[in-house]
């Protein structure tokens, strides 16, 4: 089944946006530093089920637009920009699937349109109540400690250089990093004065590794190597905007949700806090099922392919089931 590519005007940007498959409408967000292309596997194996995948750059990044200003990055406009993108092939309603920053802005259009949402499928990033505090102060606090990401690419300058002069070096290394091949905590044991992210990132061992062909990352890497990661740098420096902006959000998800996480993933063990599959179980009020993956870390839709597909598809098909079925019940009715 052949995969297109193409653009798509929506929310005042052009979106690069691709598609494979015909049928219900599925749309796969990514997080940082990918591109649509993350998905490739898994918009295949959608769109062989009878699916419609879809998977745009989103803001910021690969072929889409990339604002300057890094106010474009907040999830009221990247949530805009899905929006628009359903309207563009017409359809009401969509299942999202997200992962990392495409995670976070689903837990937020879940509560901003969940007319829109048919259902969630979210990879590793569980919801997070709103903080008492802006994200970049807590930030700020640890980064006291040792180095910190987070806190690092809050200054635009110095991350934005870095990282460009060394692309392919710097996303081998933090893919490796997030893996389940890998201990990324051992980062922190750097402290913030004098170091980038390159300087703390373990050296990547040469691929192709079990989970990566390396056509399948010079595919990615030729993106960054052509647009440098600034438009991506620019979701983090949005991050208290959206603190800001959520305040009056419901505090609850009601959305269809299925939730999955690899076992070895880094927002699991340490960036959500304490808690967090019991604070997803409380937040999230219609959450169908939650799959711990064995031997997998962040990218889990790459690391345990086959199992992601798998879930993927049998969630696809429980929702079906279960519409069908409450439609069926209506009927009945008198």
């Amino acid at each position: 089944m052949r995969l297109s590519t193409g653009f798509v005007r929506t929310n005042g940007i052009r979106l690069h946006v691709a598609q494979q498959g015909a049928g219900d409408p599925v749309v796969f967000c990514h997080g940082f530093p990918h591109t649509w292309y993350i998905w490739h596997r898994q918009m295949a194996a959608v769109a062989a089920a009878g699916y419609r995948a879809i998977a745009p750059d989103m803001r910021g990044y690969g072929r889409s637009d990339a604002p300057e200003d890094p106010a474009a990055y907040t999830n009221v406009e990247a949530g805009a920009d899905l929006l628009g993108l359903l309207d563009e092939i017409g359809a009401e309603r969509a299942v999202f699937v997200g992962l990392d920053f495409g995670a976070a802005l689903l837990w937020e259009l879940a509560r901003r349109a969940p007319e829109r949402i048919r259902a969630l499928i979210v990879l590793n990033n569980p919801y997070a109540p709103r903080t008492t505090r802006k994200p970049s102060e807590l930030w700020a606090m640890a980064a006291r400690r040792h180095f910190l990401h987070l806190d690092y690419f809050q200054r635009p300058g110095p991350a934005d250089a870095e990282l460009a002069d060394r692309p392919r070096d710097f996303l081998a290394r933090l893919y490796y990093a997030l893996s389940a091949d890998y201990d990324y905590f051992d980062i922190w044991r750097f402290p913030p004065e004098g170091n980038g992210y390159l300087d703390v990132l373990p050296t990547a061992p040469p691929l192709p590794w079990p989970w990566l062909a390396k056509t399948e990352f010079d595919t990615l890497a030729a993106e960054f190597v052509r647009t440098g990661f600034t438009g991506g740098l620019n979701w983090y420096r949005a991050i208290d905007r959206n603190w800001e902006s959520s305040a009056g959000l419901p505090a609850t998800v009601a959305t269809p949700t299925f939730f999955l996480y690899g076992a070895r993933d880094l927002d699991m063990a340490g960036f959500s806090g304490r808690d967090p599959l019991t604070t997803l179980r409380t937040h999230v009020t219609d959450l169908r099922a939650v799959t711990r993956i064995a031997r997998a870390g962040h990218l889990v839709q790459l690391e345990r392919t086959d199992q992601v597909n798998g879930l993927l598809l049998a969630h696809l098909g429980a929702l079906t089931r279960t519409e069908r079925s409450a439609a069926t019940a209506r009927r009945a009715t008198p």
